[in-house]
Formats: C-alpha cells, sequence, structure tokens
C-alpha cells in the first residue's frame, strides 16, 4: 500500500471514531474516574470506568469536548480497555505513552493497541502528543487513584 493510501486510511480511522465516537458516556455507578484538560488547546476528558471484584474493566466511557485528535483517542482508548484487567490496561497504556515519547515496542505490542495504533503516526506531530495522550493519561490516574467506595 503506498504511503499516501495509508495516511488516508489513517485520516478515515481517526474521523470515524472522532465523528462516531464509542462509549461516548458516564458510566453509572463507575469505580474510578479522572477528568483532565490539555490547556494548549483546551481539550477536556472526562474518563469512568467500573472496575469488578476481580479488577476486570466492565464498563468506559468518556465526555468531553476537544479537537478530533482528543475524541478519537478515547473513543479507541475504550474499545482497547473493555474487558482488560487493570494491570492488562496499564501495561496497555504504558505501551502508547512509550510511543508517545519515542520509546519503541514489537509489532506484537502496538497491535495490542488496536485502532489506536494509527495515532502512533501522530506523534511525529509535536503539538499534537497531547492531544493523542489525554485521554490514556487519564486512564492511568483514573486507575491510580483509589477507587471510589461502594454504598
Amino acid at each position: 500500500m503506498g504511503l499516501d493510501k495509508l495516511n488516508q486510511l489513517y485520516r478515515a480511522v481517526i474521523l470515524d471514531h472522532a465523528s462516531n465516537p464509542h462509549h461516548h458516556y458516564v458510566v453509572p455507578d463507575a469505580t474510578n474516574e479522572k477528568t483532565l484538560h490539555n490547556t494548549t488547546c483546551g481539550d477536556t476528558i472526562n474518563l469512568s470506568l467500573r472496575l469488578d471484584s476481580n479488577g476486570t474493566i466492565t464498563d468506559i466511557g468518556f465526555t468531553g469536548e476537544g479537537c478530533t485528535i482528543s475524541q478519537a483517542s478515547a473513543s479507541m482508548l475504550t474499545d482497547v480497555m473493555l474487558g482488560k484487567s487493570r494491570d492488562e490496561g496499564l501495561a496497555i497504556a504504558k505501551i502508547f505513552s512509550d510511543l508517545a515519547i519515542g520509546k519503541e515496542h514489537s509489532a506484537k505490542e502496538v497491535k495490542l493497541l488496536g485502532d489506536a495504533q494509527v495515532l502512533t503516526e501522530i506523534m511525529e506531530f509535536p503539538a499534537r502528543i497531547k492531544c493523542a495522550t489525554l485521554a490514556w493519561w487519564a486512564f492511568q490516574r483514573a486507575l491510580s487513584d483509589e477507587p471510589r467506595e461502594e454504598n
């Protein structure tokens, strides 16, 4: 596949996730939540998720406003993380974060990112890295915070 066609495919995937975001809602009875703002461009991601007693992500959603890349990235993140264990999710988020700062990973590890693999192309544009990583940082911080007590 030529580079131009590949770039068009990447754009199409990003635009589809931004126009038709997956899991775009607040998770009822969330056990973990985090809101992050990108002060550089005004993006906001409100991430909420529910962990079961085994530490599996049984529901995950996001709301907020922002650019195409931040919204698409949040949609992609929710697809990847649903059904993963807390530790699996954190490991995958670390792969994404590593790629954002130029660290390399194996093709097998990058494949764990699902559609978010296309965002690795965004990493060539430093001004867009924060847009692409905002939801992933929110995810990591939501899981590092203490879960809320259930009533």
